[in-house]
């Protein structure tokens, strides 16, 4: 224990001098996915005045509501590990999780795949860095076990830190819940990379469907809680000016499901970055060259214009901290989706 804490300081000292020297980045990364928040019915909310966190997130951040799911399949489960992997679902780089139920005793993305399908909680925890994750349905335990004591790989990077990648995990709760328990523990023993996903607005869709008041009701308790999140990134004094918040979501929906990957309502989602060194601007305008808007459409993976994706949160997140990609990641590998207006510099 005392050699890892030794790690995470020298690490702390090292990032901060790089921060100050760049003038951007992050000591603290914390990704929200929004479960079931399509674009579509996000932007008419935020428009009508009933998302005033959302609104906030929108105005201030860098992002796109023009963004894409996998390719594939547009459920919780299988987009999720793209966003933990940085990995499509199918194809020989993919994580081949394409099961949305709660894993068997035992199963992993690793005995799924045939091989170890490392994350962004290796790279963070095998740098000296805290981790979390906090969810609300109880298929997430596919995270806990497929990186724990057993099932993680051996850390090869500097001190070794163990093979549990996540040193925090916390599933099974509601929105107020989750995100009680994580403002308590970013105040106390803050994660440098967390992920958090809220499930009221997936629920409530498949019960009344997407659109419905009652879904329009999830997501204003969905924003109460980002709200606190927004809060507490804005006024402790450990995360103020040294965190990033990204939120994104891992379909939408219609009537009352979202299994059909070719319907724009299902595979058109938000993606935004908020907090440190980031200010309002459209993602495709400060990435043109790197990502292309793909208006109504769908791009493959295998097209040369590629589209904001949800799978690179991974591998954004890591490059905020510091870090370099995800082993074996295809989205966002090469950790070039800009954030931030390039600084012109002046002749002197």
């Amino acid at each position: 224990m005392g050699e890892r804490k030794h790690d995470v300081l020298k690490r702390a000292l090292i990032l901060w001098c790089l921060l100050c020297a760049a003038g951007q980045g992050a000591e603290y990364a914390i990704a929200v996915s929004v479960d079931g928040l399509g674009s579509t019915y996000l932007q008419d909310l935020v428009d009508a005045g009933r998302l005033p966190n959302f609104k906030r997130l929108l105005e201030e951040g860098a992002g796109t509501t023009n963004a894409r799911t996998d390719y594939d399949i547009t459920v919780t489960l299988p987009n999720h590990t793209t966003m933990v992997t940085s990995r499509p679902v199918n194809g020989p780089r993919g994580h081949g999780w394409t099961s949305n139920t709660d894993p068997a005793q035992g199963v992993t993305i690793h005995s799924q795949k045939g091989a170890y399908v490392a994350g962004m909680f290796d790279v963070a925890h095998d740098h000296g860095l805290r981790t979390g994750m906090w969810a609300a349905k109880t298929k997430f335990s596919l995270f806990k076990v497929s990186y724990d004591a057993e099932h993680g790989a051996p850390d090869v990077t500097g001190e070794d830190n163990g093979r549990n990648k996540l040193d925090v995990f916390v599933y099974g709760k509601t929105c107020a819940e989750l995100t009680a328990d994580f403002v308590a523990n970013m105040r106390t023993n803050p994660c440098h990379l967390a992920l958090v996903h809220f499930g009221e607005g997936d629920a409530v869709g498949h019960t009344h469907g997407w659109g419905s008041a009652e879904y329009q009701a999830a997501l204003a308790t969905i924003d109460g809680c980002l709200g606190q999140i927004m809060d507490l990134i804005a006024t402790n004094e450990r995360l103020r000016g040294r965190t990033v918040l990204l939120v994104t979501s891992d379909h939408g929906g219609v009537e009352k499901n979202h299994g059909d990957a070719q319907l724009p309502l299902d595979y058109t989602i938000p993606f935004y970055v908020w907090g440190a060194g980031i200010a309002k601007a459209d993602l495709y305008a400060l990435n043109r060259g790197a990502r292309a808007s793909p208006g109504g459409g769908r791009p493959p993976y295998e097209a040369v214009a590629q589209p904001v994706r949800n799978g690179e949160v991974g591998n954004v997140a890591l490059s905020e901290l510091g870090l370099g990609p995800i082993p074996g990641s295809l989205l966002n590998a090469r950790q070039d989706l800009r954030l931030r207006a390039a600084v012109r510099k002046h002749r002197k």
